[in-house]
């Protein structure tokens, strides 16, 4: 039998297990049962009912938090000469291409989010096998292959982030911080929630949001009511 730890028993008799919170008590209550010594981040796991094996219903979208996600996102611009300025000027942290291209080759992804233009995408196509399993391949659909890089740039360090269902029908995302108030982890939690309600596929039939659960870095799971609002 598992033994459970003297903070993970504390953060269980703070709330109520068997009860389904609304998002806005929700928000509140993960402030008070996420006893780590650091800034942990917040998380939602939102059960979809789709099939995510039919392209119809592979669930993506992107959306930009109204109060950031609180992380210092680490942008790489691989960009033509002409562009570098504005990638810096937009805040990029690293920006180049030919010599970046190799550091990636060679095995270096100390980076959050790649931004790139249509034309340097051919370069990348061989680093796919690197960039692709952690989930750092530019893609047009999230914005992050595009000729206005200060844009995209300044998106991603605004709180743009993207979502997909994984293969059991799940969408996790990271939507913030403890420090944050109560209201911006409704807020950030409000947004990502809707937009994916907006994108329930025509051909899902049935619930779509089963259920949504929230936590923090070691801490239990909360149970939000699917009723969105």
């Amino acid at each position: 039998m598992t033994k459970i730890t003297k903070k993970r028993k504390d953060a269980l008799s703070k709330y109520d297990t068997s009860k389904t919170y609304s998002l806005e008590e929700a928000s509140s209550v993960i402030k008070e049962i996420s006893n780590v010594n650091f800034d942990s981040s917040i998380d939602l796991a939102v059960r979809l009912g789709v099939d995510p094996r039919k392209a119809d219903q592979n669930v993506r979208g992107i959306v930009t938090l109204p109060n950031g996600t609180g992380k210092d996102v680490k942008v790489l611009a691989l960009v033509t000469p002409d562009k570098e300025k504005e990638a810096l000027d937009a805040g990029a942290d690293f920006v180049g291409l030919d010599e970046y291209l190799q550091k990636i080759k060679d095995g270096w992804t100390n980076v959050d989010v790649i931004i790139t233009m249509p034309s340097v995408m051919g370069k990348l196509g061989p680093l796919g096998r690197i960039l692709g399993p952690r989930g750092l391949m530019p893609n047009p659909k999230t914005g992050t292959v595009t000729m206005d890089v200060a844009k995209a740039v300044n998106d991603v360090k605004s709180g743009k982030i993207d979502f997909k269902v994984d293969k059991t029908g799940i969408i996790h995302a990271s939507i913030g911080k403890t420090s944050f108030d109560a209201d911006k982890i409704h807020g950030n939690s409000l947004e990502l929630l809707q937009n994916i309600v907006k994108l329930k596929p025509s051909s899902s039939k049935g619930t779509y949001v089963k259920s949504i659960s929230m936590s923090s870095t070691m801490s239990p799971g909360i149970n939000i009511d699917t009723n969105i609002e």
